[in-house]
């Protein structure tokens, strides 16, 4: 693929245009708040792989502002927002970190870090009532909720590695002949 203006754009432009789809399909089926953020983050592979971390984190950028603009489901936006949006730029970063559990500890304390920090700020914006429907089946099913969203995003970083690697090998030669 020519590394020129044009198809940088083009890339990321119909990448960011799709993951805004992702996020309002997420947003109306009313079942992808979790699941519409990972989909719609693993859209800036490409822009990542071919580009690297600056152009994946405009693409995502953009893809905020548009999200916050467009979509209805405030909590799907801040998980795209705060969590996921960013997450396969800045993975690159942790996977110099040596070690796999000192590495794995980072990743899941981002994770849950800007997880607390989605609800503090739907409870900033939307009032007690949040924390109130997070609680209203006792802390024992809340701390479940929060081991299977951890197991969720060890299952996403494990995604984002295999179609990272699925990119490089079957997508990128097959992009490099149709864009030229």
């Amino acid at each position: 693929m020519r590394h020129n203006q044009s198809g940088r754009v083009a890339l990321c432009g119909v990448l960011g245009a799709l993951s805004v789809v992702v996020l309002l399909a997420g947003g109306m089926l009313q079942i992808g708040t979790y699941a519409a953020p990972m989909f719609a983050a693993f859209l800036t592979i490409p822009a990542l792989e071919e580009y690297g971390p600056r152009a994946a984190l405009l693409q995502y950028a953009v893809v905020s502002v548009l999200a916050v603009l467009l979509v209805p489901d405030l909590e799907l936006v801040f998980f795209y927002l705060l969590v996921m949006g960013y997450y396969p730029a800045v993975r690159r970063l942790l996977q110099r970190i040596p070690g796999k559990v000192l590495r794995g500890s980072a990743k899941l304390l981002l994770f849950n870090g800007a997880t607390a920090a989605v609800y503090g700020f739907l409870a900033a914006l939307l009032g007690p009532a949040v924390w109130d429907e997070l609680l209203a089946d006792g802390t024992a099913l809340l701390a479940v909720f929060v081991l299977l969203g951890n197991l969720c995003f060890w299952l996403c970083d494990r995604a984002t590695a295999q179609l990272t690697l699925v990119y490089r090998v079957a997508v990128r030669p097959k992009l490099r002949h149709i864009l030229r």
